[in-house]
Order: C-alpha cells, then sequence, then structure tokens
C-alpha cells in the first residue's frame, strides 16, 4: 500500500490526464442551470454564450459536494493509501471544507486519523498548485504531517488572478452589486478592468488596469512585476493558467510568459471549472503562481 493518496475538487482545475498520472480522486461539483441543458455547446461557457444569444436570462446555482460525495472517494483512497491528504477549495467561498470534515467524521476512528484536510483558501490554478506541490514532497519522502505543516506555510505564498470578459454574469450570481457592475462594464468600454486576487480565502479586488483589453497581456504584466525579484533570486516559479473557453488568450498568455520571463514553468492550461467559472462567465482568464521552494 502507497503512502498518501490525494483527494480534491473538480474546483482545482489539473487536466484530467494529470490528476489519473498523478492518481488523485476528484470530487466533482455541482451546478443546477435547467435552460443550459437543452443548449448547443461541448462546456457550460459556450452554452452560456448560446444563453446570450437567445436573450434568455437566468442564472444556475452551485453548491458544494456533500458529505456522502467525499465519503465515497476517502473510502475509495483508504483501499491503495495509507494516509489521505483533501485538499479543498476555499472555506470562504464554498462549503466544500465542511463537507469534508463531516464526511471524515463519519468514517471509524482508526480511518479518522488516516485523514488530514487542508483548507487551500485558494481555487483553480491557485487550488491545483497546493496539490502539486504535495506531490513533489511526497516524490522526497516527506511524511504526511511534514507535508501538511510545510502546504499551510504556503497559503500566503500562493497568488491567483483573474479578469472577466464581461462582468454581467458575476452581477447575475448575486455576488457582485448591480451599481458596481455598471461602474465596472463602463471602465471596460474605455479599457479599464478590475484584476481580481484572492487574499485571506477571499476574492478582493487587486486594482484597476488602464488600457486592459488584452486580457493575456495584463495579466502577463502583473505576473513579471510580482515575480521579478523572485526570479532575480534565482527561484524557480510555477505558474498556473486557467480560462473560461478562451483557448487563444490562454495560449497567448503562456506564450508571453514561457518567452518573456525566465526560471518559470508554466504547469498547465485548462478551462475553468463551472463552480468558478459560471460567475465568472465565458471569456474569463486567470493566472496562479508561486516560488518553488522545496
Amino acid at each position: 500500500m502507497k503512502k498518501i493518496g490525494i483527494v480534491t475538487e473538480e474546483t482545482a482545475d489539473l487536466p484530467l490526464e494529470m490528476m489519473k498520472k498523478l492518481q488523485i480522486s476528484v470530487v466533482p461539483v455541482k451546478l443546477t442551470w435547467p435552460e443550459l441543458e437543452s443548449l448547443p455547446g461541448s462546456n457550460t461557457f459556450q452554452k452560456m454564450r448560446e444563453l446570450e444569444v437567445k436573450g434568455i436570462e437566468s442564472f444556475g446555482k452551485t453548491s458544494q459536494p456533500s458529505p456522502h460525495d467525499f465519503l465515497i472517494k476517502f473510502k475509495e483512497q483508504l483501499t491503495k493509501f495509507h494516509n489521505i491528504l483533501c485538499i479543498s477549495l476555499t472555506s470562504k467561498l464554498s462549503g466544500s471544507y465542511n463537507s469534508a470534515l463531516i464526511a471524515k467524521s463519519m468514517l471509524s476512528p482508526e480511518e479518522q486519523k488516516k485523514i488530514f484536510l487542508f483548507d487551500s483558501l485558494s481555487g483553480s490554478g491557485g487550488q491545483a498548485l497546493f496539490i502539486l506541490k504535495a506531490k513533489r514532497l511526497m516524490k522526497k519522502d516527506k511524511s504526511i504531517h511534514d507535508i501538511f505543516e510545510e502546504l499551510k506555510q504556503s497559503v500566503s505564498k500562493v497568488h491567483l488572478y483573474i479578469m472577466f470578459k464581461d462582468s454581467k454574469w458575476m452581477a447575475a450570481s448575486g455576488r457582485v452589486s448591480p451599481v458596481i457592475t455598471r461602474v465596472v462594464q463602463g471602465m471596460a468600454k474605455i479599457g479599464i478592468r478590475p484584476v481580481l486576487t484572492i487574499k485571506n480565502g477571499e476574492f478582493v479586488m487587486s486594482g484597476l488596469r488602464a488600457r486592459a483589453k488584452d486580457l493575456s497581456t495584463t495579466l502577463y504584466k502583473q505576473v513579471a512585476k510580482d515575480t521579478e525579484q523572485v526570479r532575480q533570486l534565482g527561484k524557480r516559479i510555477q505558474i498556473a493558467i486557467t480560462h473560461g473557453d478562451d483557448i487563444e488568450s490562454a495560449k497567448r498568455l503562456r506564450e508571453l510568459i514561457e518567452k518573456e520571463l525566465e526560471n518559470v514553468e508554466v504547469a498547465f492550461t485548462n478551462i475553468i471549472n463551472n463552480v468558478v467559472g459560471a460567475p465568472a462567465g465565458p471569456g474569463t482568464l486567470a493566472v496562479a503562481w508561486h516560488a518553488i521552494d522545496d
């Protein structure tokens, strides 16, 4: 039996092939949006665009996985691994962590000792970077206790930035007031857009960027500025890029980073999950980064 297995939600946005290769057990996320079911499209973002074309005004409801969803994954992984590390979406924006906590309590006392729950206080590419860090530490034969402690110490060192193509979806989700939405949309018309980041597990505004019609260039400049001092020290930077069905912008961002920045590794590019993606909307672009010091 192997030492440590990982459980996480789809919100980590790691590509499916990476999940399989790393033997990560994935808890599915939930989006209820009946109006999308009959619309064409291979993903939620394409269907949202169709919804907009048809002039249908509605918004889906997202919900965290149930304790039972986590319990199934815990039991599956316990047949293969001695200990389980569960890396969850930020508890400030989702009840996933609490569901995992309840699922752990449903196991036997001996099994509970083998389950370690880590609140990433992040999501999407940020959550994924914690998983990749944990895997690197496992290769060094670190104990589950040491890995857990190193992840906790890394919370403030994992950075995630996100930009919307159109903030109306966030307004429709009820997470941003209509007044703020109108202001943001008005600024977007003249090329000024907000950049959001995660602080203490919650999305907050990092700042406003002028001449920001090209999201990929704007986020590239953000990453270049933030990582400059770290890169000059010779440390490696690991990056994850996620997008709301905008492959070209994600590709452009990756090309800029890999061409212009030294000591940088783009771990993956992938589409954003439904829980984050539905309120963010089509065309959203996000980038997460941290310095590799393990």
